[in-house]
């Protein structure tokens, strides 16, 4: 493989196209509750809001590897998709493509707000979502603040995407705020915080060696499983509580579909509390999924609501 072809590789994994697609879900969620409510989606506001949704997911992606190198060596990364040992062998990534595409995603970003500003009405409550998830993003990877590193990035990163990003598309179309969005949004949010998690344990020892201050490093491992643990059924008890208040019935229908899933990763994680053999590129994968699907179910319970 020649280096401009493997570089191309990493570009593809740097993006976390996995990532990419939560973003457009969770962004498609916002949207359809507010047609649910009886309001037409204005699609140039949906596609600049989308647009720039996924800029600024590519300009933190792209921060975080930056930041995690010097000018005299090759970044290192892991993908997601890593699941036993050798495959947890981090990735290389060069310093100047990761300059580039920092640059790239930061102006990119910029210019779509500065759009959205001048071509369109925005409201004040739809300007606050953008300032804080803007905010968030940038200062995810970037010192002083480095929130990945300060055992607080992941509950950041919980809030805006499972949170901000539909109430942000929401409130584009609609100026407004509305009691569906937390009913909807914060057991997403828990199944994502679960996620996060998840994707934490295969490198709680490095972590832990190198002193990283992830969430997981600063609970520990037997708290970060229970708590795992507590996520997933905070989930699924908010989605009934959900049910019990308003909620529509199929989008209460497409949770109650996925909760198999979130048992099963609940008894996976259980499994290597015992001691068997982790196997965690389908643990990640798993929790990944769980969270996914959910927010698709959910997605689909809304349009044919």
């Amino acid at each position: 493989m020649s280096r401009s072809t493997e570089y191309l590789k990493l570009s593809l994994l740097l993006s976390r196209p996995h990532f990419l697609l939560g973003g457009f879900l969770l962004f498609a969620l916002g949207a359809t509750i507010a047609t649910y409510l009886g309001k037409p989606i204005d699609w140039s506001l949906y596609i600049l809001g989308q647009l720039l949704v996924t800029s600024i997911q590519l300009m933190a992606q792209a921060m975080k590897i930056f930041f995690n190198g010097t000018r005299e060596q090759e970044i290192t990364f892991r993908s997601l998709f890593g699941g036993d040992r050798k495959a947890l062998e981090p990735e290389l990534f060069p310093y100047t493509a990761a300059l580039i595409s920092t640059i790239v995603t930061l102006t990119i970003s910029a210019t779509l707000v500065a759009v959205l500003l001048a071509v369109k009405n925005v409201n004040f409550v739809t300007w606050a979502f953008i300032l804080m998830g803007f905010f968030a993003a940038f200062f995810y990877s970037t010192p002083p603040v480095r929130l990945i590193t300060s055992g607080y990035g992941e509950i950041i990163a919980t809030i805006v995407l499972a949170s901000f990003v539909p109430i942000f598309s929401f409130t584009l179309q609609t100026g407004e705020l509305h009691r569906l969005l937390p009913m909807s949004t914060i057991p997403l949010a828990a199944l994502l915080f679960a996620a996060f998690i998840a994707y934490e344990f295969p490198d709680y020892a490095s972590d832990l060696k190198r002193d990283r201050q992830t969430l997981m490093v600063r609970l520990g491992w037997e708290t970060a499983m229970r708590l795992h643990d507590l996520a997933i059924l905070f989930a699924i008890i908010s989605f009934t509580i959900a049910y019990a208040i308003g909620l529509p019935a199929r989008v209460a229908l497409g949770a109650l579909i996925s909760f198999p899933l979130a048992i099963a990763q609940i008894w996976q994680l259980n499994r290597i509390k015992a001691g068997l053999p982790p196997r965690w590129r389908t643990f990640t994968l798993s929790a990944l999924a769980l969270f996914a699907m959910t927010t698709y179910l959910e997605l689909m319970g809304y349009i044919f609501s």
